[in-house]
Parts: C-alpha cells; structure tokens; sequence
C-alpha cells in the first residue's frame, strides 16, 4: 500500500469516527428534548428535498403542496398524545408509522391477484387523540396489519361546484379484530363536509359528521375481510380530511392512501381457494379426487352450431340477419374480466356452467362481456393472470388457464344458444379501470388499446359466438380536464373519441368483417360547436353533459364514418336513474315525456328517429325501489316502444349503485327485477327468440330460423 492511500484510509477513518459522534448527539438531544406528551406540534417532518416516501406528521393547520395529489390526505387535530420522539419506523399497535407495512395473509393474496394494482403513494400522517388512536398512512388499501377496525380512504377525481370542492371517495373497512361483524356503521368527522351522495350503503350528514350504514347485502365483515363504498363527497375545503371515524362506536385506525377496489374479492377468492385446497386435500385422502378434464374435448365447439350463419347488420336504425330478418338484440351484463378476478365474478359462490344455462333460459340472447385491454394483451403475449372462482364447485376449471376458461364460456354460450358481445370496459384491469376518462392511461397506451382488439376480433373470427364489439366502455371527462377529457369533433387529437372509435372500428373490422361494432359517446358535448369546436372553454355553461357514454349529440355534426363497413355501426349510449346519480332532468319530479324532452331524444334518441343507425342502450338498471322504480318503468317503455336493442346492468350481485339479477349467492334470481326486464325480452308465442338460426335460446326459447321478423 502507498503513502498515499494510507492518507486517504487514515482521513475517512477520521470522518467516519465524527459522523458517529455526530449521530449521537442528534440521538440523544432529539430523545431528551422532543415534542413532550400532550404538548401541540406545529410541524414535524424531513427537509424539503427529502425522499417523498419518507413519512410526514402534521397537525394543527396544514397546508398541503400545490403538487401534492389530490389523494393524498392529512389528518388533522390539536395536539399529539404521542411524543415525536417515541415514533419508530417498523410500526406498533399503539399506532405509529411504518413505510414498509409488512402484509398480512389477506393483503398477500390481494397482491398476489393483483399485482398490476399495487401502487405506492408518498405521504403518511399520525395523530392521537385523548380518545381515539387515528393512524394514517398511504398506501394500498389492506396493506395496514393494525388491530380492530381500519378504515382505507382516498380520492379518486375532483371537480368544483360553486363553492364545493367535490371528490370521488372511496371507502374500504377492513375488520382486524377477532368477531365478526354482523352489521355496521361507520361514522366519520370530516372537515368541511357540505354534501354527500353515496352507494354501497345509507348516507347520512349532520354537520361535520358523515354516517354510513350497510347495505342489505353487504353488513357482515368475517375476521380478516372487508367492505368497500363510496361516495361523490363536497367539501368546502382543498381536501377530503376524515379527522376521526368509528365503527359500531368503536374508535378505527384510519388510513389515508388508494382504496384497492380488488382487495374484497380477492380476499374472498383468497377464503374460498384456501377452503377448496382443503378440500382437495380430504379428497386426495379419500381417493376421491376428480381426474384431470379433457380440455381440449370441453373447447370443441358445439356441433350442432354452423359457423358463419350468424353475422348481423345494419339498415338505418334496424339490425338484421343474413337473410333481412330485424333482430331484437336483448342482453345482460356479467362483469368480471375487467376487475381483476380474470373470469366471472361470482364463481366464487356459483358455478359457471348452470349459470350460462340459467341466462339462457331466463331468456336473454345477449351477454354483454366487460374486460380490459390489458388481460387481451396479456393473453396476446401468452400470459394468463390466475382466475380467481371456487376451485370446488368449478372442478372443470382447474385444468384451464384463464384463456381456455373463456374459451369455455364462450362454448357453453354457443351451446345454449347465447350470444356475446366483447365491451372493453377499462385500459388496465382494475375494478375501478372504468373511473379513467379514456381508451388509454400511463400503463396501456392507445396503441396497446388498439393491439387488443386487434388481437380479439383476430382470434375469434372464426366464431360467430362473439357477434359484437363495444368499443370501450364509457369515455369521459369534464371541460376542465382539458387534453385529458374525452371530445367529439373533427379533428385528429389524441382525446377525440370520434376519430379514435373510427380508428377502433376499422381495427376490429379489418380482422373480422362481419361484426358489429358499438361506439358509445361522450359526457361533454360544446353547446356552440362552431366557436368551441376545440374545447378550449372550461366553462360548464359552455356544454351539455350527460351518463359517461350517455352523450351522442356529436353525431349530429360529426357521425362515426366506417366507409364500407358503415352498416356494421350501432351507437350505444348508457343512461341511469336517480339513485346512481341525482341529474339535473331528475330534481323536482319528471315524467316519461320529460326526459325524452330533458335527456334522451337530444342525447341520441335522435339517432333512431332520423333513422341514422341502430341504437343499443349498453347499460340501464338498478334497484326497485323509489325514486329509481319511476325511471326503470319509463326507460322499459321507451325500449319497448321502439324495440330499442339493450343490454341489462347487471347479473351480479355485487354491482353496488344497481344491484343485479342475481342475490347475495350468485345463484337464486331476484324474481322481481327479472319479471320487470322480461317484458323486454325478445319472445314470439310465449318463446324467447335466441340470435342463432340453428340452436334454440335455452330451454325455453326458439331459433332465430324458427322466429319471424320483429314487428
């Protein structure tokens, strides 16, 4: 060794003994003299240029950065139970911070589900009250391991109104403690709070105070599980601050950071697998394991089906057979594909075989089939993310991977007479995918987007099972998103919907020629086209809105152009009552003839009217009762009036702002709502009219051959 690096060891020996020195001294003085128990603590937090995943403690007023995401709350109160000194990172039960939760056997199988989901957020706050121990961190939602209740919430968008900030909020609780709960109620003080319109429960204001109670269908919370809702929520204030919240009068943990939308079902899922390999198990001692499906034999198509017969299309606003016979196109919606569980959600009660049957006897011909882009590009490149169902009631399953299981719905469907149509309902799989303005998001890009319908209509075009294609679900965006709101005009911007849907028709179309392709509309349409032809106004008043996918009147000025595909276009607008969502046309009474004067006829009802193309109402439903009965009854008679394709929301069970046709067990119909849909089900002679000419539609419809001409 030379001289001189002798000097140099000898210099950072030196260094490093002062460094020590140093620490232990900013050890020992922060320990002795730290914030004291009880004292108010203005500010507690690293340097500005720290890393943002290093956790912050404010309280008293804080003033968030301008940069800070919307979803990022702080808890806020006048002082601090906790002496700063005695935080530690790692994490205890009396509440303090950690920045690396270690998960719990419910988060691992979430995480597991669902990696694509995972995101990690910067901030995190702790505060103690004298009554009540409140910790808040960012992260996913579950990923907290405190004891009792925990209450995730976050934001998810934002917009003004009048002097109200209003958030999208999203609410999860999670029950750490060791008894079930059987039925809840959740009550939060919330800063600011000036309005609330929520689902997935009963909301109640007083104040400052916000009270939720369960559902019908969602009150018991077993040990380890959870229940998600959520709300549109106005404040007048810059952010969402829940500053304390209980649980049947019991103080909860409360979490601040991205609600996992997917952590319910997947811990279900989670439950139900760890039940089935149980199972499994007993079997396997008890020889009487069930032996390995022949899969290739399950996917054989149906052979009694002839491929090709079944092609529609369009003449003005009728959509007909190969041989001119109008068809009535009478659908459902089964969601699943699009949320993470990767099959059907629900299989995790039912079964999937007497389910389909079940669709087709109760005599729809339609399914409507939301899935994401991104699980078509994963099965594209040969991936196949875990579907998640009762491994014991769905035993033919096992064999499969997530694309042959769709393969396999889609020959029980042939089977049985049914029909499907692909809605690509999200970009990414996510439950809440849908809440995205558009076809595209950081994580799929447009060109990804297209890819996957590329990839579907080319794939399945041999198959005259799939006879549809819904575009993508729902575009959407208010005027003061700007470049990130969905728009209708002529031009070539990346937001355009209509130039993207005519880019997104001729994809699918370039592969398979013979379906139809759904395009849905906007939320925002300019009142004066010719002066705000480019949006750039963000001025309500400057627009007509309308449901997500609910606003067609971009048609008028600019329709879908296909060129020699024209007569496969149908649009496809959404609409709901007001307990999804209290519109304008809905506030002080309304009639069947004032929402076609209000709502529809402007909207697109139009577009019938003047004979342009079909209409299919994508989605329409929710619960019978008052005041959302009124409008179900007016809607069913406009469909039925004019014989307007539809497809019903939804089978599930677990639609939280609808309801579905199904009750809590996936299994037993609610036989209210289905007679209601009934009426407005294709059927000639007491038979229910299926869209294949040579099977007939379940056990208790016809063919389409045997069928005439709708009338």
């Amino acid at each position: 060794m030379n001289k001189k690096n002798q000097k140099l060891m000898l210099i950072m020996a030196i260094v490093a003994v002062v460094a020590a020195v140093v620490l232990m001294v900013v050890v020992v003085v922060a320990m002795k003299g730290g914030a004291k128990e009880g004292t108010p603590v203005e500010e507690l937090q690293l340097a500005s240029d720290a890393p943002q995943d290093e956790w912050t403690v404010a309280t008293g007023a804080t003033e968030q950065p301008a940069e800070q995401p919307s979803d990022q709350l702080i808890v806020e109160t006048e002082t601090v139970e906790q002496s700063a000194a005695g935080m530690s990172v790692g994490g205890d039960a009396t509440g303090t911070v950690t920045n690396s939760a270690v998960p719990n056997a419910t988060d691992t199988a979430s995480a597991a589900a669902n990696t694509s989901n995972v995101e990690t957020t910067p901030a995190a706050t702790t505060t103690t009250t004298a009554t009540t121990t409140t910790t808040t961190t960012t992260t996913t939602a579950g990923a907290s391991t405190a004891k009792g209740y925990v209450l995730t919430y976050g934001t998810n968008n934002s917009w003004q109104k009048g002097d109200v900030t209003m958030f999208g909020v999203d609410f999860q609780i999670t029950n750490n403690s060791s008894a079930q709960v059987e039925s809840w109620t959740l009550v939060m003080e919330i800063s600011g709070l000036a309005e609330v319109d929520g689902w997935n429960g009963t909301f109640k204001t007083s104040g400052n105070t916000l009270t939720i109670t369960n559902a019908d269908y969602n009150g018991a919370i077993g040990n380890g599980g959870s229940v998600n809702c959520g709300c549109n929520l106005g404040v007048k204030a810059a952010n969402v601050t829940v500053a304390s919240a209980t649980l049947n009068g019991t103080a909860c943990t409360v979490v601040a950071g991205k609600v996992d939308p997917n952590a319910q079902a997947n811990a279900q899922n989670a439950q139900n697998n760890n039940q089935n390999n149980n199972n499994q198990n007993n079997n396997n001692q008890n020889n009487n394991q069930q032996a390995p499906v022949d899969v290739s034999a399950m996917l054989t198509r149906c052979a009694d089906a002839v491929q090709g017969d079944d092609w529609l299309h369009t003449d003005g606003h009728r959509i007909l057979d190969k041989n001119g016979k109008e068809v009535w196109l009478t659908g459902v919606n089964w969601f699943g594909y699009n949320t993470g569980t990767n099959t059907f959600d629900g299989l995790w009660n039912s079964q999937m075989a007497p389910t389909v049957k079940a669709i087709a006897d109760h005599g729809f011909n339609l399914i409507r089939v939301p899935i994401s882009a991104q699980l078509l590009n994963d099965w594209a490149a040969g991936n196949y993310p875990k579907a998640n169902y009762n491994n014991a009631y769905n035993t033919e399953l096992n064999s499969m991977n997530s694309l042959q299981i769709f393969d396999y719905f889609l020959s029980l469907a042939e089977a049985n007479g049914l029909k499907v149509m692909i809605d690509i309902h999200s970009a990414e799989t996510d439950a809440m995918g849908h809440n995205a303005n558009m076809w595209c998001t950081q994580k799929v890009t447009a060109d990804q987007y297209l890819a996957a319908l590329a990839w579907c209509a080319d794939r399945y075009k041999n198959n005259d099972t799939i006879i549809a294609y819904d575009l993508k679900n729902e575009p959407h965006g208010k005027p003061y998103e700007g470049s990130n709101a969905a728009i209708w005009n002529d031009s070539k911007s990346a937001n355009n919907w209509k130039y993207m849907a005519e880019r997104a028709a001729l994809t699918v179309l370039g592969k398979n020629p013979n379906v139809l392709v759904m395009v849905e509309g906007t939320e925002i349409y300019p009142v004066d086209i010719k002066s705000n032809s480019d949006y750039h106004s963000q001025n309500d008043a400057d627009y007509y809105f309308n449901w997500w996918g609910g606003n067609l009147r971009g048609v008028a000025d600019y329709p879908v152009q296909l060129g020699q595909y024209q007569n496969k276009l149908v649009y496809s607008p959404h609409d709901y009552g007001p307990t999804v969502y209290e519109q304008p046309w809905f506030k002080g009474g309304y009639t069947y003839d004032s929402l076609m004067k209000d709502c529809w006829h402007d909207n697109w009802f139009y577009i019938y009217e003047n004979n342009t193309a079909p209409l299919l109402i994508g989605e329409w439903g929710g619960f019978m009762t008052e005041p959302n009965l009124t409008w179900m009854t007016h809607m069913r008679k406009l469909i039925k009036t004019y014989h307007l394709n539809h497809t019903f929301w939804c089978l599930n069970a677990n639609s939280g702002d609808t309801g579905g046709l199904l009750k809590d067990d996936f299994t037993t119909w609610d036989t209210e709502k289905y007679n209601f849909v009934k009426e407005v089900l294709w059927q000639q002679n007491g038979k229910f009219v299926g869209l294949d000419h040579q099977i007939p539609l379940g056990a208790n419809g016809i063919t389409l051959s045997a069928a005439s001409s709708l009338k």
